[in-house]
């Protein structure tokens, strides 16, 4: 008999494992390239521990086969893969916006290796991504990210199935949404940009002599970073909004 719960009690928890693991290998913040393997895998097995007793109710019973238990799995780990995604989907508004305000404000050549893509990006768009990620564990939403997994067992239970639609149209919406945000984010250094290369248009136009882009650039640099200051606020606020929107729709209560 004791034999026969703890083979049930390693099956739940790597059950749980399975969907937490994946999740935390996604998400922002917890899923980071910069940080250690052996550091995700122990605050994985860490944060599954303390799951376990509260999720343990829902799970289903052990498989009577091999074929089964891999396909209870690999749903469990979809699911969790999922979720993460849909976190880190939401950190690409800031890059978006990021890149658009560097081609607009003459850093497009500006090149930075972007931690939260792990790879290399504009300069601006690395900044904001960064930004954004540190933002969220000081105003605590990292909570609802790890909240959200908690209440994932009460609307994706265990051993149903990987809700392939549902996910797969929430993606595109945050996709779309993100985009949106991302440019209204770049909006007004976007406007300004368009007003001064309107200008050193009509000067290249007046003085052909004159190199005016060359000597215009600094001036549009410096342009785009004072707005970018103005604006840094307030781009933050509609980001962390968003993400607080999107990410407590997981949650039970709402």
């Amino acid at each position: 008999m004791l034999d026969g719960l703890l083979v049930a009690d390693v099956y739940l928890f790597m059950l749980v494992f399975a969907r937490m693991g994946a999740a935390l290998i996604v998400l922002p913040g917890f899923g980071e390239i910069s940080i250690p393997v052996r550091v995700r895998l122990i605050f994985a097995l860490a944060f599954t521990f303390v799951m376990f007793p509260m999720v343990s109710g829902t799970l289903p019973p052990i498989p009577v086969n091999i074929p089964e238990l891999f396909l209870l799995l690999g749903g469990e780990i979809l699911i969790g893969i999922a979720i993460g995604a849909i976190a880190r989907l939401l950190i690409s508004m800031l890059q978006v916006g990021g890149t658009i305000i560097a081609f607009n404000a003459g850093l497009a050549s500006a090149q930075l290796f972007d931690p939260s893509a792990g790879q290399q990006g504009a300069i601006t768009g690395a900044f904001l991504a960064t930004l954004g990620i540190t933002l969220l564990f000081v105003t605590n939403l990292h909570h609802v990210m790890l909240m959200a997994m908690v209440d994932s067992y009460v609307l994706f239970v265990p051993g149903v199935g990987f809700p392939v639609g549902d996910f797969s149209e929430m993606a595109a919406r945050v996709v779309s949404d993100s985009f949106r945000l991302g440019l209204q984010i770049a909006l007004p250094i976007l406007v300004v940009g368009m007003m001064i290369y309107l200008s050193m248009g009509l000067m290249a136009r007046l003085m052909p002599q004159m190199q005016v882009f060359f000597i215009a650039l600094p001036l549009q640099i410096l342009v785009g970073f004072a707005v970018l200051a103005v604006t840094i606020g307030v781009s933050m606020l509609v980001f962390l909004d968003h993400f607080e929107t999107v990410m407590g729709g997981f949650l039970r209560g709402s």
